[in-house]
């Protein structure tokens, strides 16, 4: 089947499941992982969706997700972040981190480095999910939903950090047979420096005058097409991809920077994003979930209970018993990054096909349970504020 007509059947089914997830506040966006989990169990289209055209889009995918993690990062609020904030997301994720590592490493047999940035990549929050969870209850201007989005922010630089350490992880571990160690690490170092210069540089190059947002646009493309192929030399494209949508966020005018955000995020999440969670669908072993259901319960329930003690642990002063329970469900959603950084760690096969499907299996339980849940008791126990309030 041609892969054009395969794209078009795969956005329209992608459009019709989305509509039915968003109505039980499910991100639409997961539509074609499921997609894709059905196809793994039979998939008559294995022509196209193993064809070297398929794989690169998916894989720009990825790319683009994790350049929309780098221009979304807002360092001056991290920067302004209170010490109940810092210090409630670096307990509340690290305990969860330790946990779920010390998990992987025994029952699966992984190297402690491994276990741990995998579990630190699903301790990260996905905030963009519960904000319009948020919005919806009119909590978003309250101390509890300013709460969930602050720490949020922080986990952001938790986020960064995996992602640099399994980049760097991934290129230590493929090697390269056209260059050695040395040429290796000067690409990595030109890399942190040109992003560097960039950002210092950063207001001057804002002063470029573009004649309209499409020339704006294209210089974004080329930045992150430049940062992502020197980042590929060395098998450190995630990294470059990351610093891409660093350096972007800064360098465009301020008069243009609203409106690109609008089109990066229409580019990632209505083309890309799609065809990158359709390619883990696929990839996910059914025969793996269906065997192991227990483990995949052991795991979801373990790391739940973890985070969600620690979060209540230390907020339960500052919002009180229910709300600090709340915060604790919240802080369960799961966000991409871990789903790109599982991807990364199955394609460099530093995890096996096991592992990968029970950790996808994980993120399915807590994207559709979390969001329900959530809203419950929020209704239940009349969180959310009064309208004449």
């Amino acid at each position: 089947m041609e892969i054009i007509l395969f794209l078009a059947g795969i956005f329209l089914l992608t459009y019709l499941v989305g509509i039915m997830l968003e109505k039980i506040r499910v991100p639409w966006v997961f539509a074609p992982l499921l997609i894709g989990l059905g196809l793994s169990a039979y998939n008559p289209f294995t022509e196209v969706t193993s064809s070297e055209t398929f794989i690169f889009l998916a894989q720009l995918g990825m790319y683009f997700l994790l350049f929309s993690i780098g221009f979304e990062l807002n360092l001056k609020k991290m920067m302004k972040s209170s010490k109940f904030i810092i210090k409630t997301t670096s307990v509340v994720i690290l305990s969860e981190a330790i946990v779920a590592s010390i998990m992987l490493h025994y029952i699966f047999d992984l190297s402690w480095i491994i276990s741990f940035l995998l579990s630190l990549s699903f301790a990260t929050i996905g905030e963009a999910i519960l904000l319009p969870i948020l919005n919806e209850f009119r909590l978003t201007k309250t101390k509890f939903g300013q709460t969930i989005l602050s720490i949020g922010i922080v986990d952001d630089i938790f986020e960064v950090i995996t992602i640099i350490a399994v980049t760097i992880l991934l290129g230590y571990s493929a090697g390269s047979s056209s260059i050695g160690i040395g040429q290796s690490i000067l690409i990595l170092i030109s890399l942190f420096t040109l992003t560097f210069l960039l950002i210092k540089n950063s207001e001057r190059i804002q002063l470029i005058k573009y004649k309209n947002n499409s020339l704006v646009f294209l210089v974004i493309m080329f930045f992150f097409f430049l940062l992502l192929g020197i980042g590929n030399l060395i098998g450190a494209a995630a990294l470059g991809a990351l610093f891409a949508g660093i350096v972007s966020k800064k360098i465009i005018p301020p008069k243009s920077l609203k409106t690109i955000h609008s089109q990066i995020k229409i580019l990632t999440y209505g083309f890309f994003a799609p065809i990158f969670f359709l390619w883990v669908g696929l990839d996910v072993n059914i025969n793996h979930l269906i065997e192991f259901p227990l483990l995949i319960l052991l795991f979801t329930i373990v790391t739940y209970l973890v985070k969600a003690t620690a979060s209540f642990a230390m907020t339960r002063s500052q919002l009180g018993d229910k709300k600090a329970f709340l915060l604790g469900i919240s802080l369960c959603v799961r966000l991409s990054t871990s789903i790109v950084i599982i991807k990364l760690l199955l394609e460099h096969h530093l995890i096996t096909s096991e592992i990968y499907s029970i950790l996808v299996g994980t993120q399915l339980i807590f994207k559709f349970i979390i969001p329900i849940t959530l809203s419950y008791f929020i209704t239940k126990w009349k969180i959310a504020p009064k309208i004449d309030e």
